[in-house]
């Protein structure tokens, strides 16, 4: 059975951070002011990260620290929540988790656990809001010890593969057993992966098509430029996250009519 965060058909676009429109100098990305620029944009499904505040709070911000967007050297970790808002007010304002899920009602949210302490807070809350959520993590002890919590809480949200997981489900396409596949992607809903890792081409034909037997989706990351978007769509991929939703909305828009 298809988990309900999978609501609209494929292929889907997963705003990355949200979107802040080119040019745009009045906002940053995992804002407030961003999400809402995905949702007017038409993006069913938003991604961001999630840290925790000094006073235990699950916000959504991607670097450790505040010095890439806000010029302050202080770890996430280390402010509380009220001081990360003064901070964020005029850069289109600070999003806990449980606040994005609550603003924008109509979307789904793939939530990154970037740090250890989010996990469970995390979990707690996407097990209340399962049929909303994506879990992931480049770690499988954070992805797994989230998903563990939304248990304890009563939902099961959809999750995608931690690095570990994808070295494996890599390993098992090479082999050319479906059976090896299957078993790497067990409880596996989406595959979020780049396209390339250094040297080493990620996605190809065969991945795709063993992924889609097993009944797992394959979602590229992170795919800004059109040509790419409508070669990706060709191949079969299931999901763009993209910090161009409005070039990857009108990409869908036109390999579904070609």
């Amino acid at each position: 059975m298809t988990h309900p965060w999978f609501h609209a058909p494929a292929p889907r676009v997963l705003a990355h951070r949200g979107f802040v429109p080119p040019g745009a100098t009045d906002f940053v990305e995992n804002t407030l002011a961003a999400f809402a620029a995905a949702h007017a944009a038409g993006a069913s499904y938003v991604e961001s990260d999630c840290h925790l505040t000094a006073d235990g709070v699950v916000v959504l911000f991607h670097d450790d620290d505040l010095t890439r967007v806000a010029g302050d050297s202080r770890a996430i970790a280390d402010v509380r929540l009220a001081d990360l808002r003064h901070i964020m007010a005029d850069r289109g304002e600070l999003v806990t988790a449980a606040e994005a899920l609550s603003a924008f009602p109509t979307l789904r949210f793939n939530f990154d656990v970037k740090a250890a302490g989010a996990a469970l807070p995390l979990g707690r809350l996407a097990g209340r809001n399962a049929d909303r959520v994506l879990l992931t993590s480049f770690s499988d002890a954070r992805r797994r010890a989230a998903m563990e919590a939304a248990h304890a809480a009563g939902g099961t949200p959809a999750t995608s593969a931690g690095q570990a997981t994808v070295a494996r489900v890599l390993a098992a396409v090479a082999t050319g057993s479906h059976a090896l596949v299957r078993r790497a992607l067990r409880g596996i809903d989406a595959l979020q992966i780049p396209e390339r890792a250094g040297a080493l081409r990620v996605v190809t034909p065969r991945l795709v098509r063993v992924a889609h037997a097993a009944g797992t989706e394959v979602h590229l990351w992170t795919i800004n430029e059109r040509a790419d978007m409508d070669r990706l769509l060709a191949l079969g991929v299931d999901g763009l996250v993209t910090d161009r939703a409005d070039l990857a909305l009108a990409a869908i828009a036109a390999h579904r009519g070609s």
